[in-house]
């Protein structure tokens, strides 16, 4: 893996990572010189995904603020400081077949989906921002969703947890810049990201390009995105050439936030 400089010397912490978008930010953030700590709930994952890149890993439940305080006395215990923190432990609540419309989703399972999604990111900003407070130019990067700004009537507690990583992003980054601390924080929010999520509905076999074609029909760019497209767009916000970027939002969604794609009819000829 050729080494970059990017991220040179930066330390950083990444949520989820032990698949999809947070395995791809890892990598990202390794090839471009960055000491990171791959975490997860799925502990052997992520020590897979971090010996693989020659990474460190941490078995993290963002859910527990003990595990966050225990996170953070390692990376701190190790580096010294974190310059680098992404929140991107996510669940949509559907894993497990549950309703989660408006009128049927339960108090329990609509709690369980913002533990992860809103606790999580809340937990990981609170403890991040301690740890940052010894960085020369730090960053805090929250994975939201285009989910976050439209309502999703089947997965309703999945769009509400997401609206508040949106909106606590913003908070987090005026806090920061109104106690003069060296913490910028933004919110990325992708769409049709083709993660292994998606697997069970694309299935195998030669009706997959059809189910994808489907599933992207009302996509402008008419495909899914990849998770080395997000993680690129996390590389932008982590490293200093976003030193002016705090309290945005990023949107990797292939145009779909943008509106319908309409095709003009050729011009006739005169």
């Amino acid at each position: 893996m050729a080494a970059h400089t990017r991220l040179h010397n930066k330390v950083a912490l990444i949520t989820g990572a032990a698949r999809g978008i947070g395995a791809a930010i890892a990598e990202a953030f390794v090839r471009e010189g960055a000491r990171v700590w791959v975490s997860d709930l799925d502990g052997p994952g992520a020590l897979a995904c971090a010996q693989r890149l020659g990474a460190a890993a941490l078995t993290l439940d963002v859910r527990q603020e003990a595990d966050w305080q225990h996170a953070m006395d390692q990376v701190l215990a190790a580096a010294g400081r974190l310059d680098v923190l992404v929140n991107n432990a996510g669940i949509s609540g559907l894993e497990q077949g549950a309703a989660h419309d408006p009128e049927h989703a339960t108090l329990d399972d609509w709690r369980a989906v913002h533990a992860v999604n809103s606790d999580g990111v809340f937990l990981g900003c609170k403890h991040g921002i301690r740890a940052m407070r010894h960085s020369r130019a730090a960053s805090i990067i929250n994975i939201s969703s285009r989910s976050g700004l439209v309502g999703i009537p089947m997965a309703a507690a999945y769009a509400a947890s997401k609206a508040a990583v949106r909106n606590h992003t913003k908070s987090v980054a005026l806090y920061c810049a109104q106690q003069g601390l060296p913490i910028r924080c933004n919110s990325i929010h992708p769409a049709a990201i083709l993660t292994p999520m998606w697997e069970p509905m694309l299935g195998e076999g030669p009706e997959r390009a059809a189910r994808m074609a489907a599933f992207t029909a009302d996509c402008p760019l008419r495909r899914f995105g990849t998770p080395e497209e997000v993680a690129a767009v996390a590389l932008l916000l982590a490293s200093d050439e976003s030193a002016y970027m705090t309290g945005t939002e990023l949107h990797v969604d292939g145009g779909i936030l943008a509106g319908a794609v309409v095709t003009p009819q050729a011009a006739e000829e005169a």
